[in-house]
Order: C-alpha cells, then sequence, then structure tokens
C-alpha cells in the first residue's frame, strides 16, 4: 500500500497536563515523556527497517535540540542519523529525494515554524506527488517538529501551523495529546 506524506506536530495538545477532564486527577504517574516515547518509536522504526532513516538540525551529535534523537547517532551512526546545515529547504528537499528512491525519511525540524523555509518541497513535492503520480510514486515521508507551544521564543518559534497545513491535500497533520499518541502516530506514519 503506497503511503501519503505525514507531518507530525508535537505541540500545544502534546504539552498539555495529562488530566482526566471529568476528575482533574493526572491519569498516570509513571508518564513517559513526550520526548523519550517519540524517541523509543523512531529507534523501533529504525531498528525494525534499515530504510528508515532522520535528518534535521543537530540531531546526530547534539543527540536533538529537545534531545528526542538521543542515543541514536550512536546506535545507528552518520547514515541513517544525520546532521544538516541550517537550511531547511535543502534538508527537506533531500528528505524528499531520498522518499522517491524508497527509503523511509523523517525530516525534523527543529521547531515547524522554519518548515515555512521549505514549504515548495512539503507542499508541492511531498504532499502532492502520489496523486499527481496516479499512486505509481509513494512519498513515506514524515516531517517531524514541535509546533505552537514554545513559551518565549518570539513570534518566529512560537505560531501554530497546524491548521494551515491541515488543508494541503496529501499531508497527514498529527497533534498527539499524550505520549502514548505520539508513540503510536509516529509509528503508524513511518510504516
Amino acid at each position: 500500500m503506497a503511503l501519503k506524506s505525514s507531518v507530525l506536530l508535537n505541540g500545544l495538545f502534546a504539552r498539555l497536563s495529562r488530566r482526566n477532564f471529568s476528575t482533574s486527577k493526572t491519569l498516570s504517574a509513571n508518564m513517559v515523556p513526550v520526548r523519550d516515547a517519540l524517541k523509543q518509536a523512531i529507534d523501533e522504526e529504525m531498528e525494525r527497517d534499515e530504510k528508515v532513516f532522520i535528518l534535521g538540525e543537530e540531531v546526530a551529535q547534539y543527540d536533538g535540540a529537545y534531545k528526542v534523537t538521543r542515543g541514536l547517532w550512536k546506535k545507528y551512526g552518520d547514515k541513517r542519523v544525520v546532521d544538516t546545515p541550517i537550511t531547511e529547504i535543502g534538508f527537506a528537499g533531500i528528505a524528499v529525494g531520498a522518499a522517491f528512491a524508497g527509503l523511509r525519511p523523517i525530516c525534523e525540524f527543529m521547531t515547524f515554524n522554519f518548515a515555512m523555509q521549505a514549504i515548495d518541497h512539503i507542499i508541492n513535492s511531498a504532499a502532492k506527488t502520489f496523486y499527481m503520480s496516479a499512486g505509481a510514486v509513494p512519498v513515506p515521508i514524515v516531517f517531524r517538529g514541535p509546533n505552537g507551544a514554545a513559551a518565549g521564543v518570539a513570534a518566529q518559534h512560537s505560531q501554530c501551523f497546524a491548521a494551515w497545513y491541515s488543508s494541503v491535500p496529501g499531508l497527514k497533520v498529527l497533534m498527539p495529546y499524550s505520549s502514548e499518541d505520539a508513540k503510536g502516530m509516529i509509528i503508524h506514519n513511518i510504516y
């Protein structure tokens, strides 16, 4: 089955308190932080399928700006955990090209606001190609990053693009509520 492009936005809902709205009690005292759930999912999928790799700014040696990729570079090396220059349009284009070639890239943006720098690749290449090719060219790619929930990081880092991206045919926009949601969503969309 051909896969469509996915955008995984870990934002406002992922940062909400884990409370049951009817009782206002914490749902679980042993919650796994979202960053750890994402790392587990990425690690499991990289272990399961050698075509899965992650690229983005500081995802390798620095372990990711938010430590989502902690330890993955040491485990999988430079070919599957790829640090990129600060050029979102460049590494998004590499990810789309890799997906066209049959790989399963996870393209991580440090903040989804900067994904706007790569909008042509996300919208015109990743999202539309599957449909423009009548399903002949799948684009199995996940664009991932925090979105809209940062505090004190200025206008360029804190606006939410989820509604905007959700209007684009070919993109699945996901904003998980919990760490369990985040892990399940990323596994489902990488596979």
